[in-house]
């Protein structure tokens, strides 16, 4: 039995793509598409209705896209075609090239922008690596769909090396923890890790606590955490217990104990030193049995050193520390964050959320997140409301999310002297800085494959980026 060739193989591979060439030269069109049947490609005309068509009913993703055309232009066909199917790959082809027209095709969405005469040697290429990409899209799926079933741990989403470090950490700690301190930035999701914690400690069927330390003046943090007895203060018309009292054998969390006061402190002090309690008026004693997780998003360290927070509790608190990481430290959470939240606002306002179109998925990775995962969950939950088809376009982002936030350097000198190898390897250079090298995460934001990236950055001779 003889062997199965490459070249074999990509035939029957090329034979699986189908692909579209729309143009308003229709002789033109008919003879890029004898070459590419020539090539081993399926391909046919259609004018851009029939694209749209195509794409509506699942039969073709990949086009080839005359800028120019009268009626629907190719920038409009590329805006049409990725609104129904993000994962449509358009290239385009332009009469008279000029470098912003490249590099905006590019950030719009287009997978190529070609010049007339079309290089058939250069389109064969750029099809061969979407044949790469078809080819592995199945097993990618599959994979995808593991990893996000193994990338949620007691509600914590993420699969980043910082989260997983995080969430291993946890599970040692968990069983022999008594004080915990837990920090990290706003909205980075502290009181998750701590509830994580709790359940996987010995006290899990025991309750777990919760107060926000800066929500309250100290008069009524102090009553929610130790109690009071009826009379005690101007409206303590019951006696009733405090948070300590009632998660005795269990866990009180304290979010943000950082804001508390120099007499509030003295008093958590005594509750970790002697683990006992007294209600606001009560000369009586009680001792409690709790774990304590504390959680900042202050520098504890740096706010004893400048007497605002003192010191011996500090120490009590940080004999085992957890720091989470912000969205910047680990953005390659942030498409499985996306996918979590799309699933959890799909249910709660019965909508078919199917993704982010690509525009929407390069602004959400080109934002900065100063909120954190709360900030990205509020945005994906306003979107969930806001949109009227299956996928979140652009335009359901709020504005801070649309415009970019640090705007991409000029090109220096004569931008026209440039060819599109090199304004393509000037883009890819810049989101590569964008993305802090990371390859993953640019071959994302540039809506390419991570294999197609490699191979141009291969083929560029450059060595930019981690290759993680």
């Amino acid at each position: 039995m003889g062997t199965i060739t490459d070249e074999r193989i990509a035939g029957v591979l090329r034979t699986s793509v189908s692909i579209g060439v729309i143009s308003g030269d229709h002789e033109q069109a008919g003879g890029t598409v004898s070459q590419l049947r020539d090539l081993g490609f399926d391909a046919q005309v259609m004018p851009p209705e029939q694209g749209l068509d195509a794409i509506r009913m699942g039969a073709c993703r990949v086009f080839i896209v005359d800028s120019a055309m009268p009626g629907m232009d190719g920038f409009t066909f590329l805006e049409e075609a990725l609104g129904l199917d993000p994962g449509a790959y358009v290239i385009l082809v332009t009469p008279q090239y000029d470098v912003d027209s490249a590099i905006d095709a590019i950030k719009r969405g287009a997978y190529d922008f070609l010049h007339k005469p079309v290089d058939l040697a250069r389109l064969e290429r750029t099809l061969d690596e979407l044949v790469d990409v078809f080819s592995q899209r199945t097993h990618i799926r599959s994979l995808e769909d593991s990893l996000f079933q193994n990338s949620q741990f007691r509600g914590i989403v993420g699969k980043s090396p910082a989260m997983l470090e995080v969430l291993d950490f946890a599970k040692k700690v968990a069983r022999h923890y008594s004080n915990v301190l837990i920090t990290g930035p706003t909205g980075s999701g502290k009181e998750l890790v701590a509830r994580a914690l709790h359940d996987l400690s010995p006290v899990a069927n025991a309750r777990f606590a919760v107060c926000n330390c800066s929500a309250l003046v100290d008069t009524l943090l102090e009553s929610q955490l130790f109690g009071h007895i009826r009379g005690s203060f101007t409206g303590a018309n019951d006696s009733r217990p405090g948070l300590f009292e009632y998660a005795n054998n269990g866990t009180v969390f304290l979010d943000e104990i950082g804001e508390t006061s120099a007499s509030m402190q003295a008093k958590l002090l005594r509750v970790i030193q002697n683990r006992e309690i007294q209600r606001i008026g009560s000369p009586e004693i009680k001792k409690v049995n709790i774990r304590l997780i504390a959680a900042t998003n202050r520098d504890l360290r740096a706010e004893v050193k400048a007497g605002r927070f003192r010191e011996d509790l500090f120490y009590r608190l940080s004999s085992i520390e957890i720091r989470v990481p912000g969205l910047t430290e680990r953005p390659e959470d942030i498409p499985v964050l996306v996918r979590h939240f799309l699933k959890k606002y799909s249910e709660m306002y019965d909508k078919n959320l199917r993704g982010l179109t690509r525009r929407a998925q390069i602004a959400v990775l080109q934002h900065h997140w100063p909120g954190n995962v709360r900030e990205l969950e509020n945005v994906i939950a306003g979107a969930a409301i806001t949109t009227t088809a299956d996928f979140v376009d652009l335009a359901d982002l709020p504005e801070s999310i649309r415009k970019p936030q640090k705007p991409l350097r000029t090109l220096t000198g004569n931008p026209s002297l440039l060819n599109l190898h090199e304004s393509r390897r000037i883009h890819i250079q810049r989101v590569l800085e964008m993305c802090r090298g990371n390859r993953v995460h640019a071959a994302k934001v540039l809506g390419i494959g991570r294999t197609s990236l490699y191979r141009f950055l291969k083929n560029s001779g450059e060595c930019v980026g981690k290759q993680t």
